[in-house]
C-alpha cells in the first residue's frame, strides 16, 4: 500500500478530496519526523512507539570482496508496535494458520479416499480372490455400477458380527 492508497481510502472514508486528503496525511508525517528529530521518541495509544537510537561503530565485511570495513556510528529509527497492532496481527497469523490447517485437511482427505478407493483394486488381492470358504458373505469390494467399492457386511457366523 502506497500513502497514495492511503490518502485514496481515508478520503472515501471521511468523504473529503483527496486533494485536502493528502495534505492532512503529509502533516501526520511530518509531524512525526519532527517529534523524532527533535525528541527521539514518539508513542501512539493504541498504534506503537517510533524510537531514535544510537547505532555504535563496528566492523563489517563487503559482501563481495570478503574485506574488512569500519561502520561509523549512526542514527536509527525502531518501532515497536501497540498492542492493539500486535493483537490484530496475532488474530491474522491464527486465521492464515486455521486456512492452512482446513486446506492441508482437506488436501489429505482427498488424497487418502483416492487411495482408500484405488488399493484394494491396485493390489489384486482382494477383489481378485473369491471367499470360498465363507457361504454366506458377499464378496468384499466389488465394484458397484457406479464405480466406488461397496462396503463389508456382517457375518451372521461371527460371534463379534463383524464378519472378520
Amino acid at each position: 500500500m502506497t500513502k497514495k492508497d492511503i490518502v485514496k481510502a481515508i478520503s472515501e472514508q471521511i468523504g473529503m478530496t483527496q486533494l485536502k486528503t493528502k495534505e492532512i496525511v503529509q502533516q501526520t508525517f511530518d509531524a512525526i519526523i519532527d517529534t523524532l528529530v527533535r525528541e527521539h521518541r514518539i508513542e501512539l495509544r493504541n498504534f506503537g512507539v517510533f524510537e531514535v537510537k544510537k547505532r555504535a561503530a563496528r566492523k563489517a565485511r563487503n559482501p563481495r570482496t570478503g574485506e574488512r570495513v569500519d561502520v561509523a556510528e549512526k542514527y536509527v529509527v525502531t518501532f515497536k508496535p501497540g498492542k492493539e497492532m500486535e493483537e490484530r496481527v496475532r488474530l491474522l497469523e491464527q486465521q492464515e494458520a486455521e486456512k492452512r490447517a482446513a486446506v492441508a485437511a482437506a488436501q489429505n482427505a482427498a488424497t487418502s479416499s483416492a487411495s482408500t478407493s484405488t488399493s484394494s483394486f491396485s493390489s489384486g488381492t482382494a477383489a481378485s480372490q473369491p471367499f470360498s470358504d465363507q457361504q454366506n458373505s458377499p464378496q468384499l469390494n466389488q465394484p458397484s455400477p457406479s464405480g466406488s467399492a461397496t462396503p463389508p457386511l456382517p457375518d451372521s457366523n461371527s460371534p463379534s458380527g463383524h464378519g472378520l
